[in-house]
Order: structure tokens, then sequence, then C-alpha cells
């Protein structure tokens, strides 16, 4: 990118839309019960304690990546599906939170296009919906498998769990190919559906 200010403002809101991402997912777990996150220092704002090296250079140069995933001891929690579902939605929920704020700021404060916080908000929203879009793939260890775990009986919750260790090699192959294209296109379409929604 030869622009260094608008590297600047996609890199920044990038880099904390994953940062926020992981620490809700902590913060949940907190609340819930887990210190785990908390005692490992996860529940930060600082980069260095997120920042997984190769997700990140796929930030930068891709444009998706990841963080380093926030620890959460199940053990400690009541281990119910509830829990389950509600940490591992809690990315995805302030990711889309933050696409709602800023695309409501864009519009109250009637900021020109071309202008800096005008264009540092829109792609604060769309990375926001792009990432809560791209998480709700249900193919671990993104957060959609989980959530998706949450509603499956036992065996085929241990059948997807399998799939783990090989991942982000299946869906870096399947972005590839393209097959992954509609299904990330579908989950922005309900997004910016709800998004819409709460907009009127």
């Amino acid at each position: 990118m030869k622009d260094p200010l608008t590297f600047v403002l996609i890199a920044v809101p990038l880099l904390y839309s994953v940062i926020l991402h992981e620490l809700a997912h902590g913060w949940v777990a907190y609340r819930m019960g887990d210190p785990t996150a908390k005692m490992m220092g996860r529940l930060s704002l600082n980069p260095l304690k997120h920042l997984d090296p190769m997700g990140t250079l796929m930030l930068l140069f891709v444009g998706f990546g990841w963080a380093r995933p926030v620890p959460v001891n199940f053990a400690n929690l009541r281990g119910g599906r509830r829990e389950l579902i509600l940490i591992s939605s809690a990315g995805i929920i302030i990711n889309t939170i933050l696409a709602f704020l800023s695309i409501l700021l864009l519009r109250l404060l009637a900021l020109p296009e071309q202008g800096i916080a005008g264009t540092a908000l829109y792609y604060m929203a769309h990375i926001n919906i792009i990432l809560a879009a791209f998480n709700l793939i249900p193919i671990p260890p993104l957060d959609g498998s989980k959530i998706m775990m949450g509603f499956l009986p036992g065996n085929l919750q241990q059948s997807l769990s399998r799939l783990e260790p090989y991942g982000f090699l299946i869906i870096i192959g399947l972005l590839a190919f393209g097959v992954l294209n509609p299904v990330i296109d579908f989950f922005q379409w309900i997004i910016m559906s709800i998004i819409g929604i709460l907009l009127f």
C-alpha cells in the first residue's frame, strides 16, 4: 500500500478489532467464573499480549488473520452449552457492535467521506463486519464451529473438534478456491441486516 495514511487508517482499526475480539472472549469467560485469561494478562488492550506473528502478517498482507486465542478453562465453568455458546459468540458480538457504532457515528456526525475521521470510521465498520462474518464460519478453530458445537450432540462435537489442528489449512485452501466466498457474503448480509434494523 503506497499511501502511509491509508495504511494506518486500515491497520490500526484492523489490529484493535482483532484484539477486542479476543478480549471479549476472555472477559465473558472471566465474568462466568474462569479467571484464566485474567491470570495470564490477556484482559489487556496491549497488542503484545495478543498478537500471533503469522496471524498478524496475514492480517496486514492478506486481509484476514488472527490473534492468539484467549485461553478458556471450561473446568472452571459449569460446563454447559450456554457457557460455550456465550463465550464463543462474544468476539463476533463485539465486532458487530463496533461496526454498528462506526456507522452510527458516520451518520450522526455527517462526516465527509474523504476526511480522515470519516475514512477511519468507514474502515472500522467494514473491517468489523468482515471479521464477524469470517469468524461465523463453522470450521474449527473459528468461533462459528464452537457456537455450532453448543447445539450439537456430544459425538458430533468430538468429530468437529478433531478438525481443529487442520482448521486453518482447510480454511486457507477453501478461500483460495473461492468456496467460502458465498458463505462469508451470506454472513455479512446477516450482520449488515442486523445493523440496518438497529439503525432504523
